[in-house]
């Protein structure tokens, strides 16, 4: 009955086949090794599709493999149409996405549209003079009169967000990195050679694309000064002193994504998912995905950034998207954030606490994201400065937690050198905490975080409620959270107890599944049941 099930579920979705998938993201750099030189590269994910499978999923997200000098591990792009040689080649790519599609996997790569490296063949040439044929492919701007920057931009890895370029004789815009300029992408011809870039991918099989940071592609022509932030808040940039209202956010972002939608739908099935970020994010993801003309999702950083995972968190994101509002994608950890884990739960309630975060974003109206060792309930690791890589955990340590301790390497095998990531030395250093929690232990064992995982994963996948149906908010507590999920005569109760109290608990119909200690009458601490009531 399971496999009859999950092969309706992907008839079903065959056409919109991301409106409530499950995607799984793996930042390449960290998954396998298949050459021993201690970074993960494509072979290495090709080996372990299998195992990606294994979990539910129906989708696959690879975080940045383009060529790049690796000032912010790919996110700095020199060529968006080649692999860099530390990751392997196009034909490996190639390969990677047929074994992908033969175990019905769908792939989606990162796209970076706001910023290139300073190394990419586009910049070099718009540096060269102020004429040249890519003069404003970027944002060039002349100094003030008493040689400062033009405004008062910040960049979000710290300082200005301008640097001077003595060639050009003017500042360029980078409201990350110095080595990421910005792309003018109010530049037509800009736009044109982005959206080229999309129709390589598409045509290598590509079935979607994550768009880095998309609401920093197009900023104030006038170059008019933020506004400063209002007092309170954590401050640990200067970034963090401005209202950014001007550097990034310009309405004509969503005329871009119009285009963009265009490209993928003349594909067909193709899904186009925004990372956005800000005070503003809700109004600009909702914005981004208006209607059937933009972007078909967006997600923010609701839950990556939370200090806690309390009902009213849920609640307020549960009401933030009304079912005329767009689809949304959660996601409770990535290569970005310290690992969910680590920043919500205390560590004797680690086992219980991981089960319910699991059941909790299965059962979320929307599609998901699962971050590669999520499913294995690991926690942040605690990298020495002295081995950081991530350039802003470097810039402000050690105010800010760093990047680099959700990007260490994948506990494979407990038993094996480097855990079976590598049979060289591991680019970042693997958590002691780790092992236990290797996928060999796991795997091998039915009351593993893996096996809940997957068990969580095909209940989604066949109950149409859960999947794509809608979402009703019943109770947001100081320790519960209910929430009715429905599709045609299908509606199934949702509690969870989101402290580590004992809760008051009314059984409401047929248990489907649940997770920790369940009384008749009480929930243990975070403790969850899945009922169908009718």
């Amino acid at each position: 009955m399971l496999a009859e099930a999950e092969d309706e579920h992907r008839a079903n979705v065959s056409g919109e086949w991301w409106r409530g998938a499950a995607i799984y993201q793996i930042y390449p750099r960290s998954f396998a090794d298949s050459n021993g030189d201690g970074i993960g590269d494509l072979p290495g994910i090709n080996a372990q599709l299998d195992y990606v499978a294994s979990l539910g999923v129906d989708a696959v997200w690879l975080s940045p493999f383009f060529t790049s000098p690796m000032r912010d591990f790919g996110y700095d792009v020199a060529d968006y149409c080649n692999v860099d040689p530390v990751f392997g080649t196009l034909a490996g790519f190639d390969a990677l996405v047929e074994r992908a599609h033969a175990l019905n996997l769908k792939v989606i790569i990162d796209q970076v549209y706001s910023h290139s490296s300073d190394q990419h063949p586009w910049f070099q040439e718009s540096r060269s003079s102020s004429d040249n044929a890519k003069a404003d492919w970027y944002v060039w701007a002349d100094a003030k009169p008493d040689g400062s920057p033009p405004n008062n931009w910040q960049s979000v890895f710290g300082g200005p967000a301008w640097t001077w370029d003595a060639r050009r004789g003017q500042y360029y815009l980078h409201n990350f990195l110095p080595e990421q300029p910005d792309l003018n992408v109010h530049n037509p011809a800009v736009q044109d050679a982005l959206l080229d870039i999309v129709r390589f991918w598409l045509d290598r099989g590509v079935d979607g694309f994550r768009i880095d940071a998309i609401n920093f592609a197009m900023h104030d022509p006038q170059l008019r000064d933020n506004p400063p932030a209002p007092n309170g808040g954590k401050r640990t940039r200067p970034f963090d002193f401005q209202q950014h209202i001007y550097n990034q956010s310009h309405p004509d972002i969503a005329k871009f994504l119009e285009r963009l939608r265009q490209v993928t739908d003349s594909f067909g099935g193709r899904f186009t998912l925004a990372e956005v970020g800000g005070d503003h994010a809700l109004g600009e993801m909702q914005a981004f995905t208006a209607g059937d003309a933009r972007l078909n999702s967006a997600y923010g950083f609701d839950f990556l950034y939370a200090d806690a995972l309390t009902p009213e968190l849920v609640a307020g994101v549960i009401n933030d998207w009304p079912e005329d509002a767009g689809w949304p994608t959660w996601a409770f950890e990535n290569h970005d954030a310290p690992r969910a884990i680590s920043r919500w739960i205390d560590e004797a309630h680690r086992d219980s606490f991981a089960r319910l975060k699991m059941l909790l974003l299965c059962g979320l109206r929307g599609s998901i994201i699962i971050y590669q060792g999520e499913e294995l309930g690991l926690p942040q690791v605690d990298v020495p400065f002295d081995q950081l890589r991530d350039p802003e955990a470097i810039a402000n340590w050690p105010q800010t937690l760093s990047r680099d301790g959700a990007r260490t390497p994948m506990p494979w095998n407990a038993d094996a050198p480097n855990l079976g990531f590598s049979s060289g030395t591991p680019w970042l250093p693997l958590g002691d905490a780790h092992r236990a929690l290797a996928i060999d232990r796991q795997n091998s064992d039915p009351g593993s975080l893996l096996a809940f995982t997957r068990e969580c994963l095909a209940l989604r996948n066949t109950r149409s409620a859960l999947h794509h149906g809608s979402i009703k908010l019943i109770e947001a507590g100081s320790q519960r959270l209910v929430f009715d999920r429905e599709a045609g005569q299908e509606t199934l109760r949702c509690t969870f107890n989101l402290s580590a109290n004992v809760a008051p608990f009314q059984p409401s119909g047929r248990r489907l599944m649940d997770t920790g200690n369940i009384e008749a009458d009480t929930l243990g601490p975070y403790a969850a049941a899945f009922e169908e009531i009718a």
